[in-house]
């Protein structure tokens, strides 16, 4: 973009208020525009001028977050960015944020350490910089110390997989009856998913997910596509094996790589650094199959901003994976798709509605 994406931070802490803007005005692609205590205040600062990007709180007074949302994404949709402390007890609060329109979720930032803060710039920026290029379309109707205020910031340097592993050999693995699917997402991805793991039969192959999300939110995301699907959806725990029928998707702020046991495959769920920006990374659980799964393996990236999964792509289809990117048209953005693309790493290029029958049809090849 060539101009500064202009955020308007709505929150009733003011403590949070000026913590978001220390933070969002660091980048220098954003300008924090105004800030409101409650959507109220929301409402007459988006007359005076329409913020690019939305910061909403969830719990506030006089109004909650997700009434606003609904009411603001029938009748004036601006991308929002769903910002909130809640966590366990709140994770389901804010699935209903994503089905109402909510383009991404964050977490309030933690300042218990220096490197918690430094994590949730590189986050909350990224994700608000999504939100942006994010295709709105209209729907029907912690207490915060005073060191939390952010430096100017000082760009982390971007880490690839190798430092959760080396890069893979030429040797691909041996091949065998199982297939295993590996998929990655961002902005958009919760709802894409849905669309795709409704529509897989009970005896589909064993799938392996990262959908960059918060921490613990992951477990809500699995729960509400287990009530929905005929295929078993959880969080992944370390050691679980990948079995036909199920699908493990990565816990927020944990790394997730496939391992390979014999004929067996297994997940490992590792802490470490973020890799392409992201804690899980798409990165590292496409680099790890590429590692031990090779031409056993089927590889799909879709709607999210940047390229996080791009190289550990290109490293699958070299390894003789099948490769799948969905399209520009049916992505909320289409980045990490189009980087993957020109990386050379993507075989075929599909809509939404047709990577399910992809999968299918190469689990029975």
């Amino acid at each position: 973009m060539s101009q500064r994406i202009r955020v308007l931070i709505v929150d009733d802490s003011a403590t949070v208020r000026r913590t978001l803007t220390d933070i969002l005005s660091s980048d220098p692609e954003i300008e924090v525009m105004g800030t409101a205590a409650d959507p109220y205040a929301a409402v007459r600062r988006i007359g005076e001028e329409a913020p690019d990007v939305i910061t909403l709180d969830v719990e506030m007074p006089r109004m909650d977050g997700i009434t606003f949302l609904r009411k603001l994404m029938s009748q004036h949709p601006i991308p929002v960015v769903m910002c909130s402390s809640l966590v366990e007890d709140g994770s389901e609060t804010l699935m209903q944020a994503l089905e109402a329109g909510a383009a991404d979720v964050i977490l309030k930032p933690r300042i218990d350490t220096r490197q918690s803060l430094l994590d949730a710039q590189v986050r909350i920026c990224d994700t608000v910089k999504a939100a942006a290029r994010a295709r709105v379309r209209p729907r029907a109707r912690v207490a915060v110390a005073a060191q939390a205020t952010a430096s100017p910031r000082i760009p982390e340097p971007k880490l690839s997989a190798d430092v959760m592993m080396p890069a893979p050999g030429k040797g691909a693995m041996a091949r065998t009856t199982e297939r295993i699917v590996c998929i990655g997402a961002s902005t958009g991805g919760t709802e894409a998913l849905r669309e795709v793991l409704e529509a897989l039969p009970a005896d589909s192959p064993g799938i392996v997910i990262v959908q960059h999300m918060p921490e613990s939110f992951t477990a809500a995301f699995a729960r509400r596509l287990d009530s929905l699907c005929e295929v078993t959806v959880r969080e992944a725990r370390d050691g679980d094996t990948v079995l036909r029928g199920q699908v493990l998707i990565a816990p927020g702020n944990r790394h997730m790589l496939l391992q390979r046991s014999g004929a067996r495959y297994l997940v490992a769920v590792k802490d470490g650094p973020l890799v392409s920006r992201h804690r899980p990374s798409v990165d590292v659980l496409f680099r790890s199959t590429a590692h031990c799964a090779g031409a056993n393996a089927v590889g799909v990236i879709m709607t999210g901003m940047g390229d996080d999964g791009a190289t550990g792509m290109r490293e699958m289809r070299e390894a003789g994976a099948f490769t799948l990117a969905q399209d520009e048209e049916s992505c909320v953005v289409f980045g990490m798709p189009k980087e993957a693309i020109a990386r050379g790493g993507v075989g075929k290029v599909v809509g939404l509605s047709s990577i399910t029958r992809e999968i299918l049809r190469h689990d029975r090849s």
